[in-house]
């Protein structure tokens, strides 16, 4: 697997991981399971994106009472996102011309908001809904498809999928999937529910939720989007050597605790009874990740990651 070096681009440091460092990590998640503590597993924690602050994005106005509307947004995913078998998965072959037509301009009213101004509270929802937008437009953009990585959009030789790729540009700063992921969101909130609302397009990614963040519902939208992934099998599972984790659990680590006890501590907070009696083997035996498109259609054309849960 490439270590990769951090890499410049547009006079700003880019984040990695998904991207360079996603392209081994989803090699490696393409195994069906993978010991947790085998070296594989060390590799992938070394290569996945560090939460990394971009300073620039730290100001806020605890004052302010400004709102970012996000009506178009909450609209789309009433329509397009629909429940199955206790997912939620996205209609990207229903979208009709007019409804992708606001996509984009929702994207072009959030490019104009001065959201250093804004209350962190405000702030969160702008970022979450962004980059969950951002996704859905650049999986659209290339449908159909059978998996986001094949959107090889990213600079760099060894980087695959759309995740560094320069995307948008908010206060006249161009910005990538992984800045927002893990420049600004997870570094300024600290929250590991953070990965629990950003939706990656793929079926082993949290669901994305059928509404809108806000900043009245974000506390609320946190907890709720915890609990209904880790009661789902993505999250946990059990094999005859223990217990078996999403990869993200693996990959972000840091941001559920120092060890392996801390995740599960982490799981037991939000799983049901039944679900927590899973966490009675003691430790991580292994873990596992499901690359296939979140697609509610089925397009034919076939995927490649791990068999669904």
């Amino acid at each position: 697997m490439p270590v990769m070096a951090e890499i410049k681009s547009q006079g700003r440091k880019t984040a990695q991981g998904p991207g360079g460092r996603r392209r081994a990590l989803a090699a490696l998640a393409g195994l069906a399971m993978v010991p947790a503590l085998s070296g594989f597993t060390f590799l992938e924690r070394y290569l996945a994106p560090k939460a990394s602050l971009w300073p620039r994005w730290s100001a806020n106005d605890p004052a302010s009472r400004a709102r970012v509307d996000h009506e178009i947004w909450d609209r789309f995913l009433g329509a397009y996102v629909k429940e199955r078998d206790g997912r939620y998965l996205f209609d990207y072959a229903a979208v009709s011309a007019p409804d992708r037509a606001q996509l984009k301009d929702y994207l072009a009213r959030l490019s104009e908001v001065p959201v250093s101004r804004y209350h962190r509270r405000e702030q969160f929802a702008f970022w979450v809904n962004l980059y969950n937008a951002l996704t859905v437009d650049v999986v659209l953009a290339h449908y159909p498809l059978a998996d986001i990585r094949d959107i090889d959009i990213s600079p760099g030789l060894f980087d695959n999928g759309p995740w560094d790729a320069a995307l948008i540009t908010v206060e006249q700063v161009a910005l990538s999937l992984n800045d927002i992921e893990h420049r600004i969101l997870r570094p300024i909130w600290r929250d590991p529910r953070i990965h629990y609302l950003l939706n990656c397009a793929s079926l082993g990614c949290p669901d994305l939720l059928p509404q809108a963040a806000t900043a009245a519902r974000s506390e609320a939208m946190r907890e709720s989007a915890a609990r209904r992934f880790v009661n789902h099998p993505r999250a946990m599972s059990r094999s005859d050597a223990g217990l078996v984790v999403s990869s993200i659990y693996v990959w972000f680590r840091e941001d559920f605790g120092d060890d392996d006890q801390a995740v599960i501590d982490h799981l037991a907070r939000y799983a049901d009874a039944e679900r927590r009696d899973l966490l009675k083997a003691g430790r991580i035996a292994g873990h596992r990740y499901d690359w296939s498109l979140n697609d509610f259609t089925d397009t034919g054309v076939p995927g490649e990651g791990n068999p669904p849960s």
